[in-house]
């Protein structure tokens, strides 16, 4: 199977910066630290825009990025994202070639 990527932008209300980079911070230790099929993850605020991160994403296949979805540490993570939101993800899925 062929490794997959994803581009997540995250719009993150004013105020709550801070907040959102805690709580993601804890999630990208547990992602690399429990996923041996995530390659990469890591979250870039834009020069733009402050209030927009993007989180770029690359697992080994379909069933690692499946199983991102579904682990305990990102389950928990919701709750903890959610009040930092302005909006709703963007997520973008890509497929290596």
């Amino acid at each position: 199977m062929a490794a997959v990527g994803i581009i997540a932008t995250l719009t993150v209300a004013e105020g709550k910066n801070a907040d959102f980079e805690a709580a993601f911070s804890e999630l990208m230790a547990a992602v690399r630290a429990n996923e041996p099929g995530n390659e990469f993850y890591s979250v870039f605020q834009s020069k733009e825009n402050p209030q927009q991160y993007k989180v770029l994403e690359r697992y080994v296949d379909q069933a690692a990025l499946d199983a991102h979805g579904k682990s305990d540490h990102f389950r928990a993570s919701g709750p903890k994202l959610a009040p930092c939101m302005a909006a709703a993800p963007v997520i973008e899925q890509l497929d290596a070639i």
